[in-house]
This record gives C-alpha cells, structure tokens and sequence, in this order.
C-alpha cells in the first residue's frame, strides 16, 4: 500500500461519506486489522460513532470483519475496493448505455446505498423516473423489474452473502455469511404490482418530525416485503470484465478491421456469462455456433468467417486461438493484457518531458528486449549525442534499466556489455503510482476549487430554490425576473467559469482512471501467467 493509495482513499472516503466515515477507515487502511475498543481508543471516537460508521463500511463492502481465536472481533479496510468508488461513474455510464435510464437507475441506487432489497430499488427508481415524466404519465414496477431481472441475468447485479438461520439462543459474535453460486443470479419471484409515485410539493414543507412520525406509521401497518432478507449489490468484476472486452474489441479493430472486430465482440458476447473472472481465454465456441450469433443484418457467409477466424487465429498477438477442429473448428478468445499484447506502458515516454523519439526508443527496447547504445542509435535512426540523452533522462526516470554484462571477472569496463532494456512490470507499477497522485491532486483542486467559491455557490442555490417554489406557485414573468437579478453578470461569469472547471477535473479523473484500469488489469495478468 502506497502513500498515494492511501492519500487517495482517504479523499474519497471523506467526499462520499464524511470525516467521521473518513477518519475510522484511514485508521484502518493504515493499520491493517484491528478490533472496535482499539480503533475508538486510537482515532478519539466514541464507541457510538465508530459503532455507525463500521455499519456504513460494512453496508458498501469497504470493511470486512472476522472473529478471533481469542474471541473478539477484527474489523479490517479492502483499500482496493475503496478504489473502486473513483470508477462509480463509469459503471453507471454502462449501465445506461446498455440498459437505459431504468438500468442506469438500478445500478446508481446500488451504488449509492451499498446493497438493497429488488423491491425497494424498484420502487425507488419507479418513483424517480416518474418524476422525470410528463404529467399524467407514471412508470410502472414491472418494467423495472423486468430491466432488474436482466441486469441479474448478466450478472452485472448479484446478491449478498447472508447470515445462515441459527436455531434459538444467543446470535453469534460475528455470523459467517454465506451464499451457495447457483443462488448468486436467482432473483426472487416476486409480483411487484403499482406504479412511480409523484412528490407533492406539500412534502416538502413537512416539519421533520411530522414526517418521521407518518414514515413510523407507515412502517408499522405495512407488512414486511416478500424479499425481506435478500439484498443485492453491484458485481464489480463483471463492469470491469465488460471494460476488458470493450479493449480487445477495440484492439482488434485497429489491428485489423470493424468486421474482426464485430466477429470477436460476438464470441466475447456469447462466453460472457460462462467464464469466470480472472480466466485466461473464454469458453470454446465452435465456428458453427458463432455464424448462428452473429448480429441480424450481418451479411457475411460461413466462409468468409472462417477466413476470417483463421486469419485471427494466426496473428502474432493471438487475439483468438484455436483450439479443436469439431463443429467447423473450436476457437477461443484470449482475455489476458499478457506479454503478446501491446504493451500499456509502451506510450509513456510519449508524455513531457519525453517526447515521440524517447518514444520510439522506448517501443525498440520492447520489441528487441536488449540492446548496446551504439545499436539503439542504429535501429532508431537517431544521432549519438540525442540518443544517449534520452536514454539517460529515461534511466533517471527509471523507465528503463542497465545491465552489465562482463567479459572478465574484474568488470573492467572496456572488456564490459552495457545493454539497456525495460522492466515492463515495474514501469506499470510506477505509471499506476503516478496516476493514483494524479487523481488525487485533482480532486484536491476540485475542492478547493469548489471552496473558493463556496458563499456564491450557496447563493446560487437560494436564488434556485426559490424560484421553484415561486414557479410552482404561478408567479408572475416580472417576480420571477426580479429573483433572477439577485445574481450579478460578474458572479453568473464566475459561476459559469467554476462549472466549467469542475466539469475539466472530472473528465480528467474519469481519464486517467480509464488508464488505471488497463495499467492494472495489465499488472495482475502478469501476476497470473504461468
């Protein structure tokens, strides 16, 4: 664990959840494993406080627990799950893009609230999107649930392990949860009949405890719902096995043309549920079975795909291999970053101070493993003088390595090799280093950013609420006009130029870790390959 790891969860932490939530899961992050009286003892919380917030970690998965040989309970923090929170936008973008607004919803309010029932996410996004809706016009439970059951089918939800029935007497100290693989993906019959519900604009104006009060009310004449019990969570590992998709897909349209690609995204499609994460190659499919899946309008015949299948076949990347010869021949996908594959790290000397020669230095070092300075000069065309300068700026860097090879035992350098090569691991790990600091410096720009102008945010926000209210009451053209003119042309400019800010340092964030992900998809590969 990295300084700039943890430095990053802790920003994270307290943007989502606050200082509180913020200070107990730094604690542990840094200290590892450590019981409820010791983590009150040393972070200066009451038992109370540390109590809720180890529920609110526990509730999005960032903190495990396990019982002791002594009988106490261990709380411990999952950094790389803490991690995760940074790519929230990215998996809701998907679920949009693939499912709709409804599935977008789903997922969000998964996210949002660590894990739910399906029947209270669907009523919940049921009554957003009805708020979204023309008058008049409502959203009903069973599309959403139907979208629900298909987000379960593909595995992009699944359930939560739990706690197994014990019979009577006192409940263990920490219960065991537990969850059988054939339930993970089995959604609960349930008939879910109703439709979104509107707020009334009086709702608003409820004191708290009035509200509170109905909400009891409510609660105690409801019955409990028929899913009570069974909560569902976002499967991470199937986003990020559809992002790992979505790479090759496109590796293989630049490395050959749409119509590979197309053949590829297809066998990926149909092993997508089959294989397990983390395995090197998809499940076999046979010629004859990926002709039948191709998309409807595709115009191509069989020959032309085991042409093409061949020539996939016997690339030197080996996006796909072949492994048989039944049913028009068995072919599989390779779903490892390994050593094949254009490396990640190949473009970073691309970046300042660099530039594109370092570049091509860089990609011959890949490509020929290890070379004499006298051949990098030769191989990439450049003069003596300019290439032992850049391979010296990127050895201080330690994007590259020197290796002494002795012709005698006393490492005289004359009679001495100096090839210069790249630890292609290591250089990942640095990048990925390096893009954790990044990410976070920028959401500390963004706050201060957002602190700066803080007093005309709020203000902001005033003249927003009352307009709506004074909207929804049939206010004339010339009030509304008069609200509006509360704000100056100098703080609308400074309001414009801050959101313009904030939205640059947010796609910058989604960016860089757009490349954190391949760099560590790239890095645990590694790990994996035999």
């Amino acid at each position: 664990m990295t300084q700039a790891e943890m430095k990053l969860c802790s920003l994270l932490l307290q943007e989502h959840f606050g200082e509180i939530v913020e200070k107990i899961g730094t604690y542990l992050i840094r200290t590892g494993g450590q019981p409820l009286r010791g983590i009150a003892g040393e972070t200066g919380l009451v038992p109370d406080q540390v109590k809720k917030a180890l529920c609110v970690l526990i509730q999005h998965n960032l903190v495990t627990y396990r019982l002791q040989k002594r009988g106490f309970v261990e709380y411990e923090a999952r950094c790389e799950r803490v991690l995760r929170i940074l790519r929230y936008p990215r998996y809701i973008y998907t679920a949009k893009t693939l499912y709709g607004d409804t599935g977008e919803l789903v997922v969000e309010e998964l996210l949002l609230n660590g894990q739910m029932t399906m029947s209270a996410v669907v009523r919940k996004v049921a009554d957003r999107l009805t708020e979204t809706m023309e008058d008049g016009k409502t959203m009903d439970y069973a599309d959403v649930s139907s979208t629900f059951v298909r987000l379960a089918d593909t595995h992009f939800v699944q359930r939560c392990p739990a706690a197994p029935e014990t019979p009577e007497g006192p409940p263990p100290p920490a219960p065991a949860l537990v969850l059988s693989e054939k339930d993970m993906y089995a959604v609960p019959r349930l008939s879910l009949v109703g439709r979104g519900k509107r707020r009334r604009s009086g709702d608003e104006e409820e004191s708290g405890e009035r509200k509170a009060k109905k909400q009891k009310q409510d609660g105690e004449s409801s019955e409990p719902p028929p899913d009570d019990g069974i909560y569902w969570q976002v499967n991470i590992d199937r986003f990020h096995q559809h992002f790992r998709d979505q790479g090759i897909v496109g590796a293989v349209a630049n490395r050959m043309d749409q119509t590979s690609s197309e053949i590829v995204r297809t066998m990926l499609r149909m092993s997508e549920v089959t294989t397990a994460s983390g395995a090197p190659y998809t499940q076999p499919l046979s010629s004859n079975e990926i002709f039948r899946s191709l998309p409807a309008g595709y115009n191509i015949t069989k020959q032309v795909l085991d042409q093409y299948l061949t020539l996939l076949a016997d690339d030197p990347l080996e996006f796909v291999g072949k492994s048989g010869d039944s049913g028009g021949g068995m072919y599989t996908v390779s779903i490892l970053w390994g050593g094949t594959k254009t490396h990640p790290t190949a473009p970073i000397p691309e970046l300042p101070p660099f530039g594109s020669r370092c570049a091509r230095i860089f990609r011959l070092l890949l490509r020929k493993k290890h070379l004499e300075q006298k051949q990098v000069e030769d191989f990439a065309m450049i003069p003596a003088k300019e290439a032992k300068e850049m391979l010296y700026k990127m050895l201080s860097e330690n994007f590259v390595s020197l290796q002494e090879i002795p012709k005698t035992p006393d490492h005289a350098p004359s009679r001495t090799f100096y090839l210069y090569t790249v630890n292609v691991a290591s250089s990942a790990r640095m990048l990925l280093h390096r893009c954790y600091k990044s990410v976070a410096n920028l959401m500390e720009r963004r706050q201060y950013e957002t602190k700066e102008s803080k007093r005309l945010l709020e203000k902001s926000q005033r003249v927003e609420a009352i307009l709506a209210s004074m909207q929804a009451t049939g206010a004339e053209e010339a009030q509304l006009q008069e609200i509006e003119e509360m704000i100056t042309a100098p703080e609308r400019q400074q309001l414009e130029t801050l959101k313009r800010n904030v939205n640059k340092i947010d796609a910058s964030e989604n960016q860089v870790d757009e490349t954190i992900f391949v760099l560590e998809s790239f890095i645990e590969s590694t790990l994996k390959k035999p």
